[in-house]
């Protein structure tokens, strides 16, 4: 079907939420993708950060092809197999700043609590289908966790004494109405109102704010929600310090710390998770994205003591952790664990990051990893017709601001595809 008749389509029987460029993309294989007509073009987007492995991954291709031959969907009723397996490798991701690695622990182990002596606490997972369900998961579990302990204390909380999470300004978690509501960005909710109660802001990188929002509420904190490093406001990392001083103080007063890992998880910054940048461990970590290289999947995973605040009935998902994701991911994770896999990424990324800021027409290149943000230094030039003009250069580029670029491109991508973007972006910037 012709991108035009697709546009027609579109406009008469699809919702106008996305305001589309124009272009229908119909197959891809690695970094390169090919629209209706058959012009290639190199993706720095990656289906925003999901594609880890690239388009159509011959692992992650066969492992759905092998999986739909056997079986689609039955429902969380069940036991499916690798479901356990995928979670196991998760956990080990997640504790892999730990400096020790659960590779040795057996499922039956995993599922009795008897980890070897001295091995990091196991990492419980709840599978969702996206982010936002992700961090919906985060909250409600983070809520149920404070009013566990209430309780264990002979305490039932009132409703003036709800239970508030603190985000930092400029964030974003999600669209629904209650990650909405935790993203602190005032133009995105204004129109939703009324938003769910039990959120409140503090600015990125100032520990003295958070610590009079600590003040101001008491005991009536029960989490922290943070972007380690902020995606949808141009890559904006928190400092170090910053982050090392928001887990002391959140264990100082009992609070949890969540860390928002939907775009920064799954190798995207050279580790395997974002905080681990940062020389911190949180207690629930949101995931997505990357996670089943571009098939719809995330996850919530929290410690183990954090994790079992839930009981059957709490929550719950139709489609999440569905036979067809488990496959996904667990060839993707596979695949992204590899050996010297991580280490590509951190010089892959350096070596993007210095061929940007070579650029007369780029400013304040930042990120980690292949999550790269860089400023537009002409005020003249506009970064979302920027990013519609590279359509013509064979680039499939982003824009999260009028003078801001962000790069996701699949962590497969390499030095000759960033050399090939500089002189393209040069070009399309003089």
């Amino acid at each position: 079907m012709s991108l035009q008749t697709e546009q027609a389509l579109e406009q008469t029987y699809v919702m106008p939420t996305f305001a589309r460029k124009p272009v229908e993309l119909v197959r891809g294989e690695g970094m390169r993708i090919y629209d209706d007509e058959g012009r290639e073009y190199l993706d720095f987007i990656a289906g925003i950060g999901c594609d880890s492995l690239g388009h159509c991954h011959p692992s992650v291709v066969r492992a759905l092809e092998e999986q739909a031959h056997k079986l689609i969907h039955v429902g969380n009723y069940y036991y499916i197999e690798n479901r356990g397996e995928v979670a196991q490798m998760l956990s080990s991701l997640l504790n892999a700043s730990a400096g020790k690695a659960e590779e040795g622990v057996s499922a039956g182990e995993s599922a009795q609590g008897a980890a070897p002596h001295g091995a990091p606490e196991a990492w419980k997972v709840f599978f969702t289908n996206s982010g936002a369900e992700s961090n919906e998961c985060a909250i409600k579990l983070a809520r149920l966790y404070a009013r566990r302990k209430a309780e264990a204390k002979g305490v039932t909380p009132s409703a003036d004494e709800a239970p508030v999470i603190i985000t930092l300004l400029h964030s974003f978690h999600g669209r629904t109405l209650a990650t909405l509501a935790a993203t602190a960005q005032l133009t995105k909710q204004e129109v939703f109102q009324p938003l769910p109660a039990g959120f409140d802001f503090s600015p990125i990188n100032d520990i003295e704010a958070l610590r009079a929002k600590f003040e101001e509420y008491g005991e009536r904190v029960c989490a922290v929600m943070v972007e380690c490093i902020q995606g949808e406001s141009g890559v904006h990392p928190c400092t170090a310090e910053f982050l090392r001083e928001v887990r002391a103080l959140t264990e100082e007063r009992g609070a949890l710390l969540i860390c928002d890992e939907v775009q920064t998880g799954i190798f995207r910054t050279g580790k395997p998770f974002g905080f681990q940048n940062f020389g911190i461990t949180p207690d629930i970590v949101s995931m997505a994205k990357g996670i089943a290289s571009g098939f719809p999947m995330g996850a919530c995973a929290a410690l183990g003591h954090v994790a079992d605040a839930f009981r059957p009935g709490d929550h719950g998902t139709t489609f999440g952790g569905s036979n067809l994701a488990i496959a996904c991911a667990k060839a993707t994770l596979a695949e992204l664990s590899a050996e010297g896999f991580a280490d590509a990424v951190c010089a892959t990324g350096e070596y993007f990051r210095q061929r940007l800021a070579s650029l007369d027409g780029l400013a304040n290149v930042r990120g980690y990893g292949l999550m790269v943000g860089a400023d537009v230094v002409n005020p003249e030039i506009d970064a979302f017709g920027l990013a519609v003009r590279g359509l013509d250069a064979g680039l499939l580029l982003n824009a999260t601001g009028p003078h801001t670029l962000r790069f996701l491109p699949p962590l497969i991508c390499t030095n000759a595809e960033i050399d090939i973007l500089i002189e393209r972006l040069g070009a399309l910037l003089s």
